[in-house]
Order: C-alpha cells, then structure tokens, then sequence
C-alpha cells in the first residue's frame, strides 16, 4: 500500500520534567545523557500531549510533528489501530520515571470522569514497570477496603495515606496496571517506565506544588483534595505481576508485562548471539532498558543507546534487534490476537492472563 509519507523509524525530541520527586538516577544508573542539572523526574518519551508534542529530529522527516504525521498518514502511522477515542492524537504516552523521592498521592480520571469534568476526549489508564528499586521499596497503589470518600477527606487532609492506602513491596521486573481514577504514588527510591493514554489530566493531594515544591494556601489545597474526591475510584485494587512469558526461540525470551485495551507493554530479551525480530500491523514504541543495540527495519539501520526510544510506525512493518538486547515494546493490541491468544498457546490460564491488566 502506498502512503502519503515515506517511514522510517523515527527519534523524536523528548520533554524533560524537573519536577522536585526527581534525582539524578536516569542519567546516573541508566546512563540517559544530553539532561539538563539538577533534578530530572521524567522524560517523555513519546508524547502527542497538547504543548509538549513531541517532533522527528533526524532524517528526511526532521522537524514534523508527530500529530501531524499522523495526520496526514494514520494508517501509516497506527495501521489498523485507529486513534478514537483520542481524536487526532496518538494514542500513546511512554515515560522513563525517577522517583528517587516520593511522588505525590494523586490520580487521573478514566475516561468517562475526563469528558465530564475535565474537558477531554479521554482519561489516563497507565501501568509502571519498575526498572530499578532500591531494597524496601514501595508503592501506594489503590485503597483499602471499606474505604469511603470522607475517610480519604480526612486521611487526605492529615497527609495519613497509610491509614486509607494499600501499600505494595516494589521489585525490578515487577509491572503494575492502575487504571484511571486509581489513588496511587511510588518512590523513593524507584525508577520506572512508564505506559499511558495521551493525557497530562491530575489531581493530587499535598499541601505542595509537584513542579518546584512551594507550598500551596490552606483553601487551593483543600480545592485540589475536592476535585480529587471528585474524579476517585474506589474499586480498583492493582497488584504488581512478573508478566508472562511466550517461547520465541533459543535465546529469545519475550515477556508480556501488562494488557489492556489502551496499551500492552512486553519486554524482549535476546542473548549475544541471537536476534529479536518482531513483525507488526502497528505503532510501537521501542525502549531500550538494556545496554546500546543496533536496530534494522526495511533497510533503515541506526543505534539505539540505553534510555532513549524509537517509535516504529505500522507502514515500517517488522524490526530486527540485534542482542545482546533487553527492549520494551509498547503498542495498542488487538488483545484476542496479540495478548489472549499467544499467551494461552504457551500455557497460561484466563486468571493469570486477566490479572495482567482489564479486558482480558
């Protein structure tokens, strides 16, 4: 099929966020260079958000944005994957995280809570897969039981979180699925990345602001604790999974770490002599956790180091990872194809497969 725009995998420019959570550990113990000094909570890794959209910085499309690559070609883009209910964004959000010191408690709407109260075409689901974490770790993730809204008004207000929130060991490999309208923080000490619906919506509840931590007057705090109320979900109760393994072949292992209509996240492993190759009917985003490799798609060969992504457009049609590699792949799935299917050939029951995230 011919397409409006010749693809070719694409490196876009990456918003960084200095947001007081953060440290130095992206560049110190995953060895992300090119960051500014200081503090970095967050780089975005592949972003149609509206004012940090994200635009191609090398090659025959460098200067393009990427709503208006997809724009002008989304099959070429998504393939059979459409944007709706996005509208004209890409559908996808993905994050390297450093959460050397804690994040704030704090939600995002689903979908429906973000049409109603916030405007937008849609909420954010998200899931963490957690890169590195120091012993002890923890998250907070959801609330306890027989949790109502004015026992969380109080906790909220007192900064008790522990009082109303579950709180969940954190270990590296580890993936958690916390869908929209979720009560949910991390760190210390952890360093994630991050899958999500295009959406920056929040509401949080401390008594400080996330991007420079100067304190917030009694009556906006307790404003921002109101619209949080507003926008919870008690129900939802995510625990982290190890993920679940398909056989590829001798030295391949691919690992599908969380699912669900929104997103699906796997991680591929290859050893020094094996290839990772992975055909696809669309976008994917292509993270690298382990150290530099070399990519190869339809003649197009580049280096990928570790930290930074390449995002793979449908029309591109396979990759080819040289290993050794340690790769993230996220994509919008079809989930009976790309998720239930595979998982059950390789022996995976609906229960462990369902806890990988919602749909399944």
């Amino acid at each position: 099929m011919a397409h409006p725009v010749d693809w070719s995998p694409l490196r876009l420019s990456t918003p960084v966020k200095q947001h007081v959570f953060g440290g130095r550990a992206l560049a110190d113990r995953l060895g992300r260079t090119g960051l500014p000094s200081g503090p970095v909570a967050e780089t975005w890794e592949v972003s149609d958000v509206d004012g940090e959209g994200a635009t191609v910085t090398e090659g025959p499309l460098a200067g393009r944005s990427l709503r208006e690559l997809l724009a002008d070609d989304p099959h070429g883009l998504l393939g059979d994957r459409p944007p709706a209910p996005h509208g004209p964004r890409f559908p996808l959000l993905t994050k390297f995280i450093d959460g050397t010191h804690a994040l704030p408690v704090h939600l995002h709407a689903d979908d429906a809570t973000a049409r109603r109260l916030e405007g937008e075409p849609n909420g954010k689901t998200e899931a963490w897969h957690v890169l590195d974490a120091v012993p002890g770790a923890t998250a907070l993730v959801g609330v306890r039981p027989g949790t109502d809204r004015e026992r969380l008004r109080r906790a909220l207000l007192a900064q008790d979180f522990d009082a109303v929130m579950r709180r969940l060991p954190v270990r590296a490999g580890q993936t958690v699925y916390v869908p929209g309208g979720t009560l949910h923080s991390f760190g210390p000490g952890t360093l994630v990345y991050e899958i999500e619906q295009t959406s920056d919506i929040q509401q949080h509840a401390m008594p400080w602001r996330m991007e420079d931590g100067a304190p917030l007057d009694e009556r906006e705090r307790e404003a921002n604790i109101e619209r949080l109320l507003g926008e919870w979900r008690p129900e939802p109760r995510p625990e982290f999974q190890p993920g679940l393994s398909v056989p590829v072949e001798d030295s391949v292992v691919r690992t599908v770490l969380c699912a669900g209509p929104y997103f699906a996240l796997e991680r591929w492993t290859a050893g020094r002599s094996a290839r990772i190759s992975r055909r696809f009917t669309t976008a994917q985003v292509l993270s690298n956790a382990g150290a530099p490799v070399t990519v190869t798609c339809d003649g197009w060969t580049g280096r990928l180091d570790r930290a930074r992504t390449l995002l793979l457009p449908a029309a591109v049609g396979g990759v080819r990872v040289a290993g050794p590699a340690d790769v993230l792949f996220g994509y919008v799935p079809d989930l009976e194809d790309d998720i239930r299917a595979p998982l059950t050939a390789a022996g995976h029951g609906p229960a462990v497969i369902a806890a990988l995230g919602e749909g399944l």
